[in-house]
């Protein structure tokens, strides 16, 4: 993209051109911690109504929570947080995002206008004041002209949504998604304003990844925190306390298969891509929003869990945990994929494993649902383990 002609005393944009890339700031992991206390929201909601209703309100929640993170991180990707007056906007972002975060638990009730008030508001007033900020550089100019003209549509939606009740509001919130989501993939085209391309997105990938990587590492913790203070509030034996366990190898083990084995290779190769917009836009954006769906649902299946370890796994525990794994398996896979342009034999056998252990769940208790999945995640990461160990050894013989 076309770097403004501004002094650059005087310029907000991120001075590039330097080995590696620039470290993700205090400001941008402050701004996160509202979001993943979104995670930590639609997860109790998702409790709360469990249900098909439930899970449909809590996925369009889900994907406009994850809309505006992205969108927003890509504006700090190319701004300089240590401007004052960026930081400034951003504590500004920040508070509405917490106050879009507290509304999620009863957005499709009576919170509905303050949901889509502190969203269009964060959508449209970022893009306003990049407009601003990137002023004497028209391509970024013109760029972002367009993708402020679709979130103005799907603004009317969000707010018409807000404003409706019941069947209406869901509808309304979905246009308002369709336009938003439809955007980047037609370049946010505009009729006299033209058509964007994924060079005009050019991020700092190093950045990016890092950003993302950041991000999941605080939801687990998050998710970690949470399920800790459960048990605290429960009764302690062996069934409960093994099922925290459970929990937490689980979270371990799906931590362990992304940054041991995906999210570096992914920074290297977004890093020196040579169109790191269209990495970012697929890789970054689309696919890792499974990885947000796992830690929403994987927050609902420990909190069953832990609630009922024993007895037979009925199938709201079935399909949490059987899920929340085929989920974190198809994100990874698809991750993989669209960084190295390779299937991995490890998580198709995943998938295999998940389907002989989907009849035989309902016979086995909730406790040992959860321990059979996360041995199939063990399995995985042992065979990956097993292949990098080989290949290293072959590079040195």
């Amino acid at each position: 993209m076309t770097r403004p002609n501004l002094d650059q005393s005087r310029s907000l944009l991120r001075i590039r051109g330097g080995e590696g890339h620039h470290k993700v700031s205090f400001v941008e992991l402050f701004f996160d911690l509202v979001f993943v206390f979104a995670i930590t929201q639609l997860s109790h909601g998702l409790i709360a109504h469990f249900s098909l209703l439930g899970a449909v309100e809590t996925l369009m929640l889900m994907l406009t929570v994850w809309w505006v993170w992205i969108f927003t991180s890509r504006v700090i990707n190319w701004l300089d947080p240590e401007k004052r007056v960026v930081r400034c906007a951003w504590l500004v972002m920040m508070l509405l995002g917490l106050l879009l975060s507290s509304s999620l638990p009863k957005a499709f009730e009576s919170r509905g206008l303050v949901f889509t008030a502190a969203y269009v508001l964060m959508q449209e007033g970022r893009t306003v004041f990049f407009l601003w900020a990137v002023r004497g550089s028209p391509g970024m100019v013109l760029s972002f002209q367009r993708i402020l003209v679709w979130l103005a549509v799907s603004g009317g939606f969000w707010l018409a949504g807000g404003m409706a009740e019941g069947g209406a509001r869901i509808a309304l919130w979905a246009l308002a998604l369709v336009v938003e989501y439809l955007g980047p993939s037609l370049y946010f085209w505009v009729p006299g304003l033209g058509r964007s391309t994924t060079v005009d997105w050019d991020v700092e990938g190093g950045h990016m990844a890092e950003r993302g990587a950041l991000f999941i590492i605080i939801a687990l913790g998050e998710s970690i925190l949470v399920t800790g203070a459960t048990l605290t509030e429960l009764e302690w034996n062996v069934s409960s306390v093994a099922a925290f366990l459970v929990s937490l190898v689980g979270s371990i083990v799906m931590s362990w298969l992304y940054f041991d084995t995906t999210a570096e290779a992914a920074s290297h190769i977004i890093a020196s891509s040579d169109d790191p917009g269209r990495l970012a836009r697929l890789a970054f954006t689309n696919i890792r929003l499974f990885m947000v769906a796992v830690m929403i649902v994987a927050a609902v299946a420990d909190e069953f869990v832990l609630h009922h370890p024993d007895g037979r796994a009925d199938d709201m525990i079935t399909v949490t945990v059987l899920g929340n794994t085929a989920l974190f398996l198809i994100g990874i896979l698809l991750f993989k994929w669209a960084i190295t342009e390779r299937w991995h034999r490890s998580h198709l056998l995943g998938f295999v494993l998940l389907g002989l252990l989907l009849p035989l769940a309902c016979h086995l208790s909730p406790v040992l649902v959860s321990f059979s999945a996360t041995l199939v995640l063990i399995g995985m990461v042992a065979w990956e383990q097993g292949i990098t160990a080989t290949t290293h050894k072959l590079l040195h013989e």
